[in-house]
């Protein structure tokens, strides 16, 4: 049964107090609610004076050819099915493997692992460490991302630890920006952290952060640019810090805000800053004259799947097993992001097209991960910061989010000669 159309922004599950989301405290919180509930009411008296985003009937899952030239084989519009032989890695196995999202490791059961993506018209999708690092030899791949897009860069270090065992060579101090080598292969992996692609400074007040921020939509984050030079494949994803209060800005000025109430302030919604932002990521991307870039991938939007509350008014994720199509709790606003997110990608493509510059592709995940609902850490996770509250956002690992790095690998395969014919 879907979820509902809207809800309070998402969490931010590196907090450390739940009062620092609602930083007015209780009155705030309880407001808030009261907002959401007489906006649902409104709604369905008045469905016309509300925006209405798409439904999930608007996905048109995107195509990309493998195998065979002949051969069409559509990676992100699948099924998930039982598969017994197990996970490629375990959390005995991957040295890297983080303790937030080793889920077993902290009781949760184990038998999300035995499900794997099989793509229409596909065989079963199955991850290749050699293959991906014969492909990638002499290479740097950069992860620009929040939180999730972590999330995947984490899966791919376990999956390729399990042929050769990574050596960090460089972390910041909050380990937001962090670096690995695979010497044997000369292939180098790098976390970029950004919250949202574009330029960002969160607001204070009384010198305390708020979590709110001042967000410049027509500039791209400074500290991404600085690395591109040395990165030929960069996968990149922002959503979930839009969740939340934050103020827009174009050529320097307030253009509006994003749940916000204010007079004289625009308010914008999440989808249309999202798209902005990813707009001007792949603008400066597709025009950038000193970087080395070869291939840029946008991975899609993945939906949270609380229930029965939000995360911290004791919502859960503690179902078994995956759920079918028709039954994925998703919103729609999540649906409208992802359709957002790859006309954004398809604008690029044809853009880039007529140039002949870097190689664009999307990783269309959001149907597949709206149906994994049983493979969140949920209360199985260890952040001495949050205990009590669930992780229905980031994904357990092994897991599913191990199929992104697989369908990654089949869009590398995709351009392996024209990777390794520029150097």
């Amino acid at each position: 049964m879907a979820m509902d159309k809207e809800r309070p922004p998402l969490p931010n599950l590196h907090i450390r107090t739940p009062t620092h989301v609602f930083p007015s405290g209780r009155i705030t919180l309880a407001l808030m609610m009261l907002t959401t509930g007489l906006f649902l009411v409104l709604s369905t008296l008045h469905p016309a004076t509300f925006y209405q985003y798409p439904m999930p009937t608007d996905i048109s899952p995107q195509e990309t050819k493998i195998g065979s030239e002949d051969k069409v084989c559509n990676l992100f519009n699948g099924t998930w099915v039982r598969d017994f032989r197990g996970p490629i890695y375990t959390n005995f196995t991957c040295p890297t493997m983080p303790d937030s999202k080793n889920c077993g490791k902290y009781g949760k059961q184990m038998d999300y692992v035995n499900w794997k993506w099989v793509p229409h018209g596909c065989d079963m999708v199955r991850f290749e460490p050699q293959l991906f690092l014969n492909i990638v030899r002499g290479k740097t791949m950069g992860f620009a991302a929040d939180s999730i897009g972590r999330n995947q860069m984490e899966s791919l270090l376990c999956l390729l630890s399990q042929v050769e065992t990574p050596t960090k060579v460089h972390s910041d101090l909050k380990d937001k920006f962090v670096t690995w080598h695979f010497k044997s292969h000369n292939f180098t992996l790098m976390a970029l952290w950004t919250k949202f692609l574009v330029e960002a400074s969160e607001r204070e007040i009384n010198g305390t952060e708020v979590e709110m921020h001042d967000i410049h939509l027509d500039k791209l984050d400074v500290r991404l640019a600085a690395n591109l030079r040395e990165i030929n494949v960069l996968v990149i994803s922002s959503s979930q810090w839009f969740f939340r209060k934050n103020y827009l800005y174009e050529g320097g000025k307030l253009i509006g805000c994003i749940y916000c109430s204010e007079d004289n302030i625009t308010s914008i919604d999440v989808t249309t800053a999202i798209q902005r932002a990813l707009r001007t990521a792949l603008r400066n991307l597709t025009n950038c004259q000193e970087c080395g870039l070869q291939l840029t991938l946008v991975t899609t939007i993945t939906p949270a799947h609380f229930e029965n509350g939000f995360w911290n008014t004791g919502g859960y994720c503690n179902r078994t097993e995956p759920v079918e199509k028709g039954e994925a709790m998703t919103r729609t606003v999540e649906w409208a992001i992802r359709n957002a997110q790859v006309e954004e990608a398809n604008r690029a493509q044809n853009e880039r097209s007529h140039k002949g510059q870097m190689n664009l592709e999307i990783l269309d995940i959001t149907e597949a991960m709206s149906m994994r609902s049983d493979a969140h850490p949920g209360i199985h996770w260890n952040n001495k910061w949050m205990r009590g509250y669930s992780d229905c956002i980031h994904w357990c690992l092994p897991g599913p989010v191990d199929m992104w790095n697989e369908l990654l690998l089949s869009v590398l395969n995709k351009y392996g000669k024209e990777l390794q014919n520029h150097q």
